[in-house]
């Protein structure tokens, strides 16, 4: 057993490990830029609510993750499904290098590199939700969650034994597993939640837009920590993430912006963030797969099928307050669906060629995936909210609601005039 840890830590490399840690802090950072894209697009007197929701899930679901996420999510397989909870606690896991989860650097950056996955996801759905949620039930909710369709769908895509890592998908840094995850738990949070007060007569206008943008920023700025650090090294594919990534986030601010500009007749700073996002959102599955032109027609197609999805809400009349299901949902699908179109071993000889490459079977396993996150993701989280409304009120009062949560759940004000 010395040998073999002896032999590990010969095979470490600390250009990866240093790439790998900063990655890390570049997708933390985007829990913080996340609670400030939210924190602008809210009423007043719900800003500090909706940032601390994000702010919060940073230490909840780390300490969700060392004690028994982790070893959900990646410890030892048990029927392709989960993994066990033989590294409850990060037993076993420590500075030498795992061979299937980044055989040259530590276990340990593997293992804190994924933790900020788990993090970002459950704070995604807040959106869904957001000026109408108890902190309580908020709190309850996003520990079952992580616990029950977080880690589950990370091991099924990701874990050594995983059925759809062995069905041959292609996710490289969260399609399924992060956005289509949150943004089908976000339809199934805004139906069982309700709508806000109002909804349909009262018109929500955001505002603080110059704190959304920054969070856009933000996003943007993290994204490549995102994807080009599920490389796990510092080389050629991970800086072929990080191209494609800007790329394909490009391309969908200018297309939102332009379906935008035809539908509404001006564009909008706002307009301009969400379709920033939801080119991030879209590239993020296929980022380490697919080639730069690729990623522009990802991009381009992502902003015109999520301002779409966007303006079907109104339709369908389902309060998702922050639009995390047209853009994360809806994106995050496309997203997968496009890799299986666009994917080629040109790019990485380790995945699979796409149906434009030749391979018409790798589309039919990234609608297999996307099917099975989907039904699996909306089922749990259904459940999930009956059992947190059974153990306590989901909702604040009326009263709570038109006073605002920052003052009613948290006692205090975002700004003083």
């Amino acid at each position: 057993m010395g040998k073999g840890n002896s032999e590990r830590r010969d095979l470490m490399n600390t250009g990866d490990t240093a790439f790998v840690l900063v990655s890390s802090a570049l997708v933390m950072l985007m829990t913080p830029g996340l609670a400030l894209f939210y924190g602008g697009m809210v009423r007043g007197k719900n800003v500090l609510g909706t940032i601390m929701q994000s702010y919060i899930i940073l230490a909840l679901v780390t300490l969700e993750w060392v004690l028994w996420g982790y070893s959900m999510a990646f410890g030892p397989d048990h029927g392709g499904v989960v993994g066990g909870l033989e590294w409850f606690g990060l037993k076993g896991v420590g500075m030498e290098p795992h061979e299937t989860y980044g055989p040259t650097i530590p276990h340990y950056a593997f293992m804190i590199f994924q933790c900020m996955f788990a993090v970002i996801t459950p704070a995604l759905i807040t959106g869904a939700f957001a000026e109408r949620m108890k902190f309580v039930s908020f709190l309850l909710f996003t520990a079952l969650w992580a616990t029950f369709v977080y880690n589950p769908l990370a091991h099924w895509v990701w874990g050594s034994g995983g059925w759809i890592s062995k069905l041959g998908a292609l996710d490289f840094a969260g399609g399924t597993v992060v956005h289509i995850s949150s943004g089908v738990s976000a339809l199934a949070a805004a139906l069982l939640v309700g709508r806000r007060l109002g909804y349909g007569s009262t018109a929500y206008i955001p505002h603080n837009l110059p704190m959304t943008i920054t969070g856009a920023a933000l996003l943007w700025f993290g994204w490549f920590g995102f994807n080009a650090g599920s490389a796990l090294a510092a080389n050629g594919l991970a800086a072929s993430a990080f191209v494609v990534t800007h790329i394909a986030s490009a391309a969908a601010t200018l297309s939102w912006l332009l379906v935008e500009w035809i539908h509404r007749g001006k564009p909008t700073t706002l307009g301009a963030a969400s379709g920033a996002v939801t080119g991030l959102v879209a590239i993020t599955p296929g980022s380490g797969f697919v080639g730069p032109v690729s990623a522009v027609f990802i991009g381009a197609l992502a902003g015109i099928i999520c301002y779409g999805g966007v303006l079907l809400k109104g339709k369908l009349r389902y309060d998702d307050s922050l639009d995390v299901v047209g853009i994360h949902g809806l994106g995050g699908t496309w997203g997968a669906l496009a890799t299986g179109l666009f994917a080629s071993k040109a790019v990485n000889p380790a995945g699979s060629d796409g149906l434009f490459f030749g391979n018409p079977g790798q589309l039919g396993i990234q609608f297999l995936s996307v099917v099975a996150t989907i039904v699996f993701a909306f089922v749990m989280t259904l459940m999930i909210l009956k059992v947190v409304a059974w153990v306590t009120d989901v909702r604040v009062s009326d009263e709570d609601e038109e006073r605002g949560i920052d003052i009613t759940l948290h006692d205090e004000k975002g700004y003083s005039f």
